[in-house]
């Protein structure tokens, strides 16, 4: 990917039509390590952090690796022989490991994804595989939320689907406020989870079985 695009502007450049931000060479972005390491009181040249620069770069690879994925691709092959089913499909405890947006500090969780299928189902590990192509990339756990909701609902044209996210900022517990035993639950509900409460209330309780 030689250009970042599909970048939401806000503020000052929201209505200006700007040309595509360039990617950054592999030896630019490790300059920009050792720009900051300087910036933080040390000597990039010591011996312990000379190869620091490009432990990060290889670390923001795979952090980041979201960014090359198009979860409607991971979606596409689907199944039609369901033999009738037509109750909740959900995976729970699927890792998350993300950074935020903001400070660019890691937050871990869990996510619980369901979906009530139509006509059609998807390999369950391309529902996990849907979480973490938007995990690896820079989040709020809001929108991470709608994201992994939107992409199953585009994708499966499933007749509603349920999305709980539970995750620990490390934005909040190791700087600002220094809260270290908080966690964030975001949701989302479409569909028939959010018309019929009962089916979502079996969606919460299966999210928070033992």
């Amino acid at each position: 990917m030689d250009a970042i695009r599909d970048r939401t502007l806000v503020g000052s450049n929201a209505d200006l039509d700007l040309d595509p931000v360039k990617r950054p060479s592999r030896e630019e972005a490790m300059d920009a390590v050792r720009t900051l390491i300087a910036w933080a009181g040390d000597d990039p040249r010591r011996e312990g952090v000379i190869d620091t620069p490009k432990r990060v770069v290889d670390a923001y690879a795979e952090w980041f690796e979201g960014y090359e994925a198009d979860p409607a691709k991971e979606l596409s092959r689907t199944f039609e022989d369901v033999q009738g089913y037509d109750d909740i499909v959900m995976l729970r405890e699927i890792e998350v490991e993300s950074h935020c947006e903001h400070h660019m500090a890691p937050f871990l969780g869990k996510a619980y994804v369901a979906y009530m299928p139509t006509n059609r189902v998807v390999g369950i590990s391309k529902i996990a595989r849907v979480v973490e192509i938007f995990a690896k990339r820079l989040q709020t756990q809001e929108t991470m939320t709608q994201q992994i909701c939107d992409a199953i609902t585009d994708s499966l044209r499933p007749a509603g689907v349920a999305v709980l996210i539970d995750a620990n900022h490390q934005c909040m517990s190791t700087r600002g406020v220094h809260h270290r035993h908080v966690s964030t639950i975001t949701t989302q509900f479409t569909g028939v989870f959010k018309t019929d409460p009962t089916l979502r209330q079996r969606f919460l309780d299966f999210a928070n079985r033992k």
